[in-house]
């Protein structure tokens, strides 16, 4: 299974078209979404996967994103994702909640741990853990995503 791993795309959808592209031509199974989705729009251009979203520091109104994201056929987790693929648990957060981030990486509980909020694309490894931030779509240079191989982890960034 390939996922591809998205963040702050903070609205833009000129910006994120792109990136969907590039995921296109990855091939990707499924989309996670670090957060800072920051408009409806946004949501609409992962219809062709299954995409796991959560909510960042800049995303208001999380009542109606989640509704939308429902509708779309996608899957809200709120602030935290705990999701599973055949057995291996990954984290899906933004990481602006410090102290959940950390707790995360630290419980030893998941094999990937995939966050945004710096803008900063990173591949660490803690122990077992892969520590994964696919960098930015807005206010990054390079733009860029991030596609990881399951069940290896095999994690990589790519520019955009």
């Amino acid at each position: 299974m390939r996922l591809g791993v998205i963040s702050d795309t903070h609205g833009h959808v000129e910006l994120t078209r792109p990136a969907v592209r590039m995921l296109e031509s990855l091939e990707v199974d499924g989309v996670l979404h670090c957060g800072d989705i920051g408009s409806i729009a946004v949501v609409e251009l992962f219809a062709k996967w299954p995409t796991h979203f959560v909510f960042g520091n800049c995303d208001e109104n999380t009542g109606a994103f989640a509704a939308a994201i429902e509708r779309a056929g996608q899957t809200c987790h709120g602030m935290f994702g705990d999701l599973n693929f055949d057995g291996l648990k990954v984290a899906l957060l933004h990481s602006h909640e410090r102290n959940r981030f950390r707790d995360a990486i630290d419980s030893g509980q998941y094999r990937l741990v995939c966050y945004g909020h710096t803008h900063v694309a990173a591949i660490d490894r803690r122990g077992e853990t892969v520590v994964l931030n696919p960098g930015a779509i807005y206010r990054a240079s390079p733009h860029s995503i991030a596609v990881v191989d399951l069940p290896a982890v095999e994690a990589s960034i790519i520019a955009i």
